[in-house]
């Protein structure tokens, strides 16, 4: 794995240096001393892994985060001093595109052997999320789920989507919206009002069924806990948005066995993005909301610059693209088995 180092201390490069050290598959590709280092390192030679600083000269690591995001994506790790007491810039980081956070490790003794025991930890995580993603599935099932991520705006614009969707659409939706659990339930029962299909928020070990919508309920991550039934988890605790798009995305990519699409709505942020690229890379139709029909072009828009729609296009038209989408695969389906 190529990992990039960006840092302007040099106590901590050497840090870094050392903790990787212990891994021979790790390969430090270069070290940026700067954010504007750092996009111009990632343009010309983009690493598997960014490991970022967040506090730097000129550009910091959440401006070089956002640049590097649009410019030539990657997955980004803030690696800084107390993420704990840094946790505003590391929400802002992560809302501009990095992955996750971690403590620089300290460059000796027994605290240097947990910090980099946790760096480490986390580059794993990484890429473990990064080689699932490559994998292609072919489905076991003719099951049908339609995953749904929203956030900012996401209300209206899932009201819209769901009164789209004729009344005898033959496929499970689960959503994700960003909403505390406390205006969960209150959520569903205003969704259900609005769409022909039911709508009702998941329980533990709900099963997903055609023609049903479940609505994640609870400050945990809906997730697929196996191929058939949903679960909440508490991890990652660190990430900023609960439920999380991307856990809930990465979830069907691991555990889902018949036809998905996945849908990134409105938001701030860009929660589900990597997900929905995931999800892509596994062989399923992904569609983003486009810019003039969102409220909050965050989340689509980190979608689109990693390429992790194969649609994007304006709210009113999601539901037929949907409907057409299972339609054709069902088609060509039935034309591979006659042939």
């Amino acid at each position: 794995m190529k990992l990039g180092i960006v840092n302007d201390v040099p106590l901590a490069v050497e840090a870094l240096r050392r903790a990787l050290a212990a891994r021979p598959d790790f390969e430090i590709a270069w070290v940026a001393h700067d954010g504007q280092q750092a996009i111009d390192y990632c343009a010309a030679h983009t690493p598997d892994v960014v490991l970022m600083d967040l506090v730097m000269p000129n550009i910091d690591g959440v401006q070089a985060s956002r640049t590097i995001m649009a410019r030539s994506p990657c997955a980004i790790l803030v690696v800084t001093v107390d993420v704990g007491a840094n946790a505003w810039r590391v929400y802002e980081a992560m809302g501009a595109g990095a992955l996750d956070a971690v403590d620089t490790p300290a460059l000796a003794g027994a605290d240097a052997r947990r910090g980099a025991a946790a760096l480490i930890a986390k580059i794993d995580q990484i890429g473990a999320r990064l080689a699932s993603s490559n994998v292609s599935i072919v489905p076991k099932s003719d099951a049908r789920l339609v995953a749904i991520g929203a956030s900012a705006g996401g209300p209206a614009a899932l009201a819209a989507l769901l009164g789209a969707l004729p009344k005898d659409f033959a496929a499970a939706i689960v959503i994700v919206q960003h909403v505390d659990r406390a205006f969960a339930e209150g959520m569903a029962q205003w969704l259900h009002a609005q769409s022909a299909l039911p709508v009702r928020v998941a329980r533990e070990g709900d099963k997903p069924v055609p023609g049903e919508v479940l609505l994640a309920a609870t400050n945990d991550h809906l997730h697929f806990a196996d191929a058939a039934r949903l679960g909440y988890t508490a991890h990652p605790e660190q990430l900023p948005y609960r439920p999380s798009v991307d856990v809930f995305f990465q979830s069907v990519t691991e555990h889902w066995t018949g036809r998905a699409i996945g849908v990134l709505l409105t938001g701030m942020g860009r929660d589900g993005a990597i997900g929905l690229k995931a999800m892509r890379a596994k062989g399923y139709h992904t569609i983003a909301q486009d810019e003039a029909t969102s409220a909050v072009y965050g989340m689509p828009k980190a979608a689109a610059a990693l390429h992790a729609a194969a649609s994007i296009l304006p709210l009113p038209r999601i539901a037929d693209a949907i409907v057409r989408a299972f339609d054709s695969r069902t088609s060509n389906n039935n034309q591979r088995t006659r042939s």
